[in-house]
């Protein structure tokens, strides 16, 4: 005679095969994909992220490199992965803007955010041989030479390149903006005097500040920079200019659901841990650890706030 389950002992099934699904995950390696160069401030990060999120899940998490398309090369390989969770990333707000400004883009719906990283504040430095010794002084001389005076930046629509287009439409001015492949040549083309400014985040230039190889003229941010709190903010100084990355981690759209908040519960996990918080600032970066929902939100009104900047700055080719 033919058996049939109750629907109670049915469910109870079905709960069983979902948990044990759950806890099957992860069983190998998992993948953490890098969309920029080794040395700058997302494989930093990345790295420091990857080696504890290996040891809250059990498996190893190996970290690749990928170069290329202003960091779109990176986000197409984690975009174009298998949705299993076993491949994830972090991005930069320069993943957010290339959605308008490339004509083949990876857009937010190809990919799942896990969790909120957290802020990377912009920042206005300038080499130590330059005249400039204040924020009035370099503005006062971009307005006298315009188009003349050559900033490091990323490429088009990277974050750093759209701190300086955020800083010119704010201040009128119109800098030379010359473009490198991440942060890390970014640097190096300041400290070895191929530009006169640069505007990446603060903590890729702290150190060279130290040892006076340049000067940190502002930081684009609401305060000042826990690293360096005696560096003023533009708004200080009398200049309303709020700009800067931040970093989240995702994966490919379609992940299955346990799959997707394991691996948000264990971001979140190693991102609060004190330990994590204390390297992460000794490295000198911000941390706000959001789950899924929550980094969701904030990456959504970056989105709203820097399209309008991105549509006056004529860099818009592919529309809302």
């Amino acid at each position: 005679m033919k058996k049939t389950l109750s629907l109670a002992a049915a469910m109870a099934l079905s709960a069983f095969a979902s948990g044990a699904v759950a806890q099957s995950f992860p069983e190998s390696p998992i993948t953490w994909v890098v969309n920029w160069p080794a040395g700058g401030g997302q494989d930093t990060t990345s790295r420091l992220v990857a080696d504890r999120l290996s040891d809250v899940l059990g498996v190893p998490v190996v970290v690749e490199n990928y170069d290329g398309a202003g960091g779109l090369t990176g986000m197409r390989e984690l975009a174009n992965a298998d949705p299993d969770g076993y491949t994830i990333g972090m991005l930069g707000s320069s993943s957010i803007i290339q959605q308008y400004t490339t004509d083949e883009p990876v857009m937010m719906d190809q990919l799942q955010v896990l969790s909120f990283f957290g802020p990377d504040p912009g920042a206005l430095t300038v080499g130590a041989d330059t005249p400039y010794e204040t924020l009035d002084d370099y503005v006062a001389a971009v307005k006298e030479a315009p188009g003349d005076v050559p900033n490091g930046n990323d490429p088009p629509g990277g974050a750093s390149y759209i701190s300086a287009a955020i800083m010119e439409s704010s201040l009128g001015l119109e800098l030379n903006k010359i473009p490198y492949a991440g942060y890390a040549p970014t640097v190096t083309a300041l400290l070895g005097g191929e530009v006169q400014s640069a505007t990446v985040p603060l903590p890729q230039v702290l150190e060279h500040a130290a040892s006076g190889d340049v000067r940190i003229l502002g930081v684009m941010a609401g305060s000042p920079h826990f690293l360096a709190p005696d560096v003023p903010t533009f708004a200080a100084q009398g200049y309303d200019v709020l700009a800067g990355d931040f970093r989240a981690v995702v994966g490919p759209a379609g992940m299955p659901a346990d799959v997707a908040a394991t691996l948000s519960e264990a971001l979140v996990e190693v991102l609060s841990s004190a330990e994590f918080v204390e390297a992460a600032n000794a490295a000198g970066y911000m941390i706000e650890p959001l789950g899924a929902e929550e980094a969701t939100a904030r990456i959504e009104a970056f989105d709203a706030q820097v399209y309008p900047v991105l549509e006056a700055a004529e860099l818009v080719t592919n529309p809302k």
